[in-house]
Order: structure tokens, then sequence, then C-alpha cells
């Protein structure tokens, strides 16, 4: 299936043909033990990726579906959970804090900067607090959380650390079997159309074993779709069942796991961060510049402040006429460097056209020079 447009937005990214291939097989039951074992398979593949011993959890949904059933199963009414954000999707957990009755505190950074250690340490001292969620990349403002100075903190103190991997899953590191510290990353929650590549429509939550007892203390959850003991017995053995799954997609899902396999995290993460480089530091010959400071910046994408006068719809209007489509600048998941670097001309060409000076070769050759294939 020939993709007619450049989709260069935070999400959904870009679908391969495999993908498409996988998505577009004979739909069959959900309990036949033909697409029970793709869904099987579609499972361990997550469970190698994100490198837990724990449970794991696909299953039809957003992001928002995975950030409930990470809470939900973890963090009781009337305890106390801290947010850790670096932006609006960090703020999002205020919302679903007050729906369940968790008693919320939050530390906002200021936009295009990571949080101060120093004051979640703080935080941290000032109360109990069972949890603590960390947005790794912040679609808002591009900000990365810093993951090696944060979990120490927060583990030191005994909580649970709940990793909002949305914008970061399967491009930037999240090894739930790297000891930080004192502890480990105990959740990594996620959906199926960012960097992983795969159209939108699955939640993905992994829960390591003391994310696991969290949940075996609390006699019962405010949910029934978003319980675990409600899916473990599915994801043991897909041809049970609990809610339909969409067989399509997890074809699909299962054809994306195994490209992300076949590349290697270790290579993948090192693509999206040259990738990310390449892009700022490309459209920064244009006068465009990222709100992120680049020593906290995602590898997946980039929040851009457009250059004094310029009209963000006439500019987005004039590059979708272009086949390019974009909001802030995604730069994950099945992207290409041929892509990215036609991207950077189309987007020279339409600000040329709009009155303003756009040196394309220079913004290019910067792109070819720090979007390195990686080894």
């Amino acid at each position: 299936m020939p993709n007619e447009e450049m989709l260069l937005i935070p999400g959904p990214t870009p679908v391969v043909d495999s993908i498409y291939d996988a998505m577009a097989q004979e739909t069959r039951g959900h309990t036949d033990p033909r697409f029970a074992a793709i869904y099987k398979s579609a499972i361990e593949k997550t469970r190698e990726m994100l490198k837990t011993d724990g449970e794991v959890f696909v299953i039809s949904g957003s992001g928002t579906i995975a950030m409930e059933m990470a809470l939900v199963n973890t963090v009781a009414a009337g305890e106390r959970l801290l947010i850790i954000s670096q932006g609006f999707f960090g703020d999002r957990f205020q919302h679903l804090a007050k729906a369940f009755g968790i008693q919320a505190d939050i530390i906002q950074s200021e936009w295009g900067k990571q949080v101060d250690p120093a004051a979640v340490e703080e935080k941290l001292a000032s109360h109990s607090y069972k949890a603590v969620t960390i947005t790794h990349a912040d679609t808002s403002t591009g900000v990365a959380a810093d993951l090696d100075t944060l979990v120490p903190i927060i583990k030191k103190q005994g909580a649970l650390v709940i990793l909002d991997g949305v914008c970061a899953t399967a491009a930037m590191e999240e090894d739930m079997s790297k000891s930080y510290g004192e502890g480990k990353i105990d959740v990594v929650l996620t959906g199926s159309q960012k960097a992983i590549g795969v159209p939108p429509g699955l939640a993905v939550v992994a829960f390591n074993g003391t994310a696991l007892a969290a949940r075996e203390q609390m006699e019962q959850v405010p949910a029934y779709y978003c319980d675990i003991y409600n899916w473990i017995p599915i994801m043991h053995d897909p041809q049970k069942y609990f809610a339909t799954p969409p067989v399509n997609l997890i074809y699909a899902y299962d054809e994306g796991m195994k490209l992300v396999l076949a590349e290697g995290m270790d290579n993948r993460c090192k693509r999206h961060e040259a990738y990310g480089k390449a892009v700022r530091a490309a459209l920064a010959e244009y006068g465009m510049k990222a709100i992120a400071e680049e020593k906290a910046a995602a590898a997946t994408l980039s929040c851009i402040l457009y250059p004094e006068g310029m009209d963000d719809a006439e500019f987005r209007a004039s590059l979708a006429k272009k086949g390019v489509i974009v909001a802030g600048a995604g730069h994950m998941g099945n992207t290409t460097e041929n892509m990215l670097e036609k991207a950077i001309v189309l987007i020279g060409e339409t600000m040329n056209e709009l009155g303003f000076e756009a040196d394309i070769q220079k913004a290019a050759d910067k792109f070819r020079e720090l979007a390195l294939p990686v080894a």
C-alpha cells in the first residue's frame, strides 16, 4: 500500500508495507489457535524489547488507556502519587489521579527544560509516595526525562516508578532489567502508533514483579477493563476470552515488533538520536528553534518555534500540498533518512515561497552530516 504523504507528526507515524500487508491478512476468530499464536508471539516480542520478567499486556485501546491501567493497578484511592511533568502529557496524570481519588502532587519544569532533580528529592522527602510517574518524552515540549538521574532518587525513597513511554518506547532505552541504584523501572506504558510504527489502537503496558506485588496488596481496583487480573489469563493463553482483541491490528503489531527486534534496540536508539540531532540542526539553519534545550531534547520528536512572522496554518497548509504533514517535528518509528532529508528540502522550498529566506543546500548538508547511518 503506497503512502501518498509523509506523516512526520508525533504520531501516528509512517507505516511500512510489511505492516500494512500483515494487517490485510484474513480476519480470524479471536480464539482461533492460528490467531492466538500470533498474539502470543507479539506479547513475547514486547517482553523481549522491554526486557521484563513480569507481565506484559497488549490490549485494544489508546495510550490513555495504558496510563489508566498503569495507575489503577498500583496506586489506591487515598494513596499519594508524585507526578514529574515536563509538559502537557505529564500534566494529564493529575486528571487520572483525581478521577480515582488518588492524592497527587506535581513538579513541573520550565518548558524546554528537564525537572530539577533536587526538587524531586526534596518533594519525595516531604511525604510517603506510593508511586512516581515520569513522562519519558513529552510530546508538547520535546523534552526527554533523565532516567539515570531520576530513577535512583525515586527508588531510594521506595516508590514505584511508572514510566510513560508513549513517545519513546522502541526508540529510547527503557530496559526494565536495568538496575538504577536501589531498584528498577516498575511499569512502562505505551501505544502502538508512535516509535513502534503501527497504526493507532493498541495500549501496551508492562509490570515488573514489584508492581505486580503492589496490585496483589489491593483487594480490588476501580476498574473492570483495566484490571490486570482480568487480562493476565489472556496474556498467558490468548485462546481464552475476556474482551475481543483487534485481530488485524495484532497482526500488524507482531510485524512491527519483528522489525524493532530485527534492527536491535541499541541500533534503533542510536538511529533515533542521530535523526533527532540532524533534524534540529537542519531546521536551525532556517531560523527554526527547538523548544527543548539540546541536552534535554528527545530522540523521537522536536517541538519547533517558527521564525518571527511565519503563520502556522499557512505554512503547514502549503507544506501539505507537497505531501508532507507536520505538527512539531516527528522523526521516529520507521521514518528513514531519505524521508527526513526530503522533508527538510520541502520545508525550505515552502519557506522561500512564503517570502522567508531559507538556504536549502546548507540545511540539507547539515542534516546529512549528522544523520549518520548506524554501523
